[in-house]
Order: structure tokens, then C-alpha cells, then sequence
């Protein structure tokens, strides 16, 4: 969640500084009412692109250390013109955005720029904004156009599908020579023995969550500031533990979303447990699928003693896999403390393929130095591992299948394959809908800009 949460700030932080508000409304009267601007660089049905919006956004691939020497102004100003594209088609299809949503997006970059200029008028001086309330009115339209252009692109290949025979067709239409080589995989699974909190730690942690939630509920102290004071969630501490669930796409932990959806709005939660600790949750505001939620998460004291009797506990079951009492898979379904791997046997999902292989070329710096040393089978020495949480636990891993590097197979790779067709099919769809509402669109380019050679055709006949 936390690494999610920088990646969104950095981007979203790249677009405010240097992009900037570039949509202007058009008219949406007749064409022969549409009236020229100086410094228009392209209108894209009712958006306007001006041409600083080109050089800023080349400014943008410089500062984040992108060479720039082979992009043109024409490939940047095609690429502006497809995200206006699908921002327009977006409204003409009636897709909304969530105001509230953004208006809160935008109240959180504001604090992070805040944060790390020192205060509201540096921030609007270091980026030339005569007031806040502009600078607010331009972050919100540049979220709402991206957040219109991602959920337009989402609609186009929402329900596109692929069946086992396109996948095959796919593979057999590459030529030998040029099918893709996939580098060298592993497949991992561990056992994890995380120790066991003392019943008086437990208490201790409840009766401070209950003393926190009586100075919220009885005092009026924000619940936003006791989280950035006392949450130990790292991913949500900095904004007053603050998250958005959503029920149709659940993400956080069972026990949490149960006890949130029990919520009204306003309403505190007394403590309840997850896999993580002890948490507090406040409803914020409950938009359809969508709930804003603020929560504090404390997490229980793990003694030297627990810690020791964890560290025993996984030493008998090492020793009983290598002397081949049980399996490794019939231990993790027995023994591993771990819910989202110990029903499979302890084999660990790959979170960026969904299968259950590891590039070792992309894997997790500290994973790979844990396994990269073990032979095929072999179970590791205990290991003990501490998260971003302060939450210690052990746990032994093994290398249970082992892929070196090889020209795609349509058996042994078929997952692989599949999303590379699945992909292609996509940009496929991509593509028809491109010539399919460019041609009924209203576009209009400016004179120096019409000898481009883009890569839609933008310049009508």
C-alpha cells in the first residue's frame, strides 16, 4: 500500500508542477463558430491543447531523467491528443468521477507539497500560482481529465476476453526466430511462524485503542491526527490513516472490511483484531461501492521469550521435513501461520504476474538473496524477517521448481502466452476504437503542426 501511494504522489506530483491546467472549453456550438486562440496547438473535441503544453510536457520527461533526444514535439503532442481523446469520449459516454474523491486527492497533494516546501506560500509562489484557490481549481482539472482518459481506457477493453484457441493461434503465428525468450524462474514456497502475543500485551493494546477512541468520541480530538500521532500502518499513517474500500473490488483484510461495512458514517469502531494487530476504524463518508475510511492500527509488543518459543517451533518443523516425517506442502497446510500461502502449500503468488513464478531478474532483492543459494528442494535455515511494520517472524523457504532461461513454449509458458495475446487482442480493441473516433470527432490541428507524422491519423482530409 505504501509503495502504491508513493508511485500515485510522484506522478501526480510530476503533472501538477509541470504540465499544468491546459483544458480550455470549447464552444459546442457549430463548427463554423469555433474560433481560432493563439497558441492552440490542437483542439480534441471540447479539449484545447496550447503548445507550452508540448514543451512543458517534454520538461516533464527531462526532469524525471527520460532521454529526450529521440521524442519529438510531434510524438508528444499525438500522445497529449489521445489522452484528450479519451477524456472527451469519457463524458460524451457519461463516465463520472467522484468530485469528493478528487477534492480529497487534491486536499492530500497539497499537504504533501506542503510537507516538503514548508508552507501553502511557498508552495504557491515556488509554483508561480497567484492563490490557492487556482491552484486548487488546476489540480482538480488535471486529475478529473486523467481520472476521465484512465476510466475510458478501462471501458474500451473491460470485458475484452480470450479464449485457449486465440492463445494458440497467437503463439503459432509468431515465426520461430522470433518468438520471446523468457528469463530464468523460480518457483518458491515458504512456512511461516510468526510469535504468539501474550494476552496481557493484547489488553494493553485494547485499552489504549479504547482510551484513543474516548478522546475522539467524548472530546472531539481529530481522528486524523491521533493516527499520524499513534498508527503504526505505515501506508496510511501519513494521511491520517486514511483509505477508500470499495466493494466490489475488496483489498484490504476480511476482518477489517467486516467490521468497517458495519460502520455508519461517523460511526467508531471498538477494537477489533486482524492478521496485522488491533485497529480502530471511523467511517468518513460511504459514496455507493465506495467508503472513506480513517483507521489506527497498533500492534502488540512481541516479547524475547515469544520470539524464542517461534524460533523452536520452526527449527521441529525444519527438522521434521529433512528427515522426512512430512512433506514441505503437508507442513505449510499444518504449521504456517501464513493465511494467504498455507492452503496451496506454502507456494508463494508472484503479485505482478498472478502465476507463481519469479524472473529472477525482477524478483525482490531480499527474496532472491534467500533463495538464489539453495538447491533444488533443499530447505533454507530459519529465517528471521522484520516488515516496514516492526512485526518480527520466522520462517524457512525452499526452491520447489526451478525454470532456466529458454525460448517460449506453448505447454511449459501457456500462462505467459496467454496474457501476451490477451494484451495484443487489447491493443487491437485500442486501435479500432482510435480510427473509429477519430473519424467522428471533432479535431482540428494547427497549420505548423499538420506535417507531423503521427502515429493516428489525426489530420483528416
Amino acid at each position: 500500500m505504501k509503495l502504491i501511494k508513493k508511485y500515485i504522489l510522484s506522478f501526480f506530483f510530476l503533472q501538477a508542477i509541470f504540465i499544468g491546467y491546459s483544458q480550455s472549453t470549447i464552444s459546442k456550438s457549430s463548427e463554423n463558430n469555433r474560433t481560432k486562440i493563439d497558441g492552440v496547438a490542437a483542439v480534441v473535441g471540447d479539449y484545447v491543447i496550447l503548445e507550452s503544453d508540448v514543451d512543458k510536457t517534454l520538461i516533464d520527461l527531462q526532469s524525471q531523467g527520460v532521454s529526450t533526444i529521440d521524442i519529438g514535439r510531434c510524438s508528444l503532442l499525438g500522445k497529449l491528443m489521445e489522452d484528450k481523446l479519451y477524456a472527451h469520449h469519457a463524458e460524451q459516454d457519461s463516465l463520472e468521477v467522484d468530485n469528493s474523491q478528487i477534492n480529497s486527492y487534491v486536499d492530500r497533494t497539497i499537504d504533501y507539497f506542503i510537507g516538503q516546501l514548508g508552507s501553502l506560500e511557498k508552495v504557491l509562489d515556488f509554483y508561480k500560482k497567484r492563490d490557492e484557490e487556482s491552484f486548487r481549481t488546476e489540480l482538480f482539472e488535471i486529475n478529473k481529465m486523467n481520472q476521465l482518459s484512465e476510466k475510458m481506457q478501462t471501458k474500451i477493453v473491460d470485458e475484452i476476453e480470450i479464449t485457449p484457441e486465440e492463445v494458440r493461434q497467437f503463439f503459432n503465428s509468431i515465426p520461430k526466430y522470433e518468438r520471446p525468450v523468457f528469463g530464468a524462474e523460480l518457483e518458491i514456497a515458504q512456512i511461516v511462524v510468526k510469535p504468539k502475543v501474550s494476552e496481557e500485551d493484547n489488553q494493553k493494546v485494547i485499552r489504549r485503542l479504547e482510551t484513543i477512541r474516548n478522546d475522539i468520541a467524548v472530546n472531539g480530538s481529530s481522528f486524523a491526527t491521533k493516527a499520524i500521532l499513534y498508527s503504526q500502518d505505515p501506508g496510511s499513517r501519513a494521511t491520517g490513516g486514511k483509505y477508500t474500500l470499495n466493494r466490489a473490488r475488496p483489498q484490504m483484510d476480511k476482518e477489517f472490511r467486516d467490521a468497517a461495512y458495519r460502520l455508519r458514517e461517523g460511526e467508531i469502531s471498538d477494537p477489533f483484531k486482524t492478521q496485522f494487530g488491533w485497529h480502530i476504524v471511523k467511517i468518513e463518508k460511504i459514496r455507493g461501492q465506495e467508503v472513506d475510511v480513517r483507521h489506527i492500527l497498533l500492534i502488540p509488543e512481541i516479547t524475547n521469550d515469544a520470539l524464542s518459543e517461534a524460533k523452536n517451533k520452526i527449527d521441529i518443523i525444519r527438522k521434521r521435513i529433512v528427515d522426512g516425517d512430512l512433506t514441505f506442502e503437508e507442513a505449510a497446510k499444518s504449521s504456517s501461520d501464513e493465511q494467504e500461502t498455507r492452503n496451496n502449500g506454502g507456494v508463494l503468488i508472484n503479485p505482478t504476474t498472478g502465476d507463481t513464478r519469479f524472473e529472477l531478474t525482477k524478483m525482490d532483492p531480499v527474496l532472491y538473496g534467500q533463495a538464489q543459494k539453495l538447491k533444488d528442494n533443499e530447505v533454507s535455515s530459519p529465517l528471521l524477517e522484520e516488515d516496514e511494520r516492526g512485526i518480527r517472524k520466522y520462517k524457512i523457504i525452499k526452491v520447489s521448481n526451478r525454470f532456466d532461461e529458454h525460448i517460449a513454449e506453448y505447454s511449459q509458458d501457456y500462462i505467459k502466452i496467454k496474457d501476451l495475446a490477451l494484451k495484443e487482442k487489447k491493443i487491437n480493441k485500442i486501435k479500432n476504437w482510435m480510427v473509429e473516433k477519430i473519424d467522428e470527432t471533432y479535431i482540428n490541428i494547427n497549420q505548423d503542426n499538420k506535417d507531423c507524422n503521427f502515429t493516428n491519423k489525426w489530420v483528416k482530409n
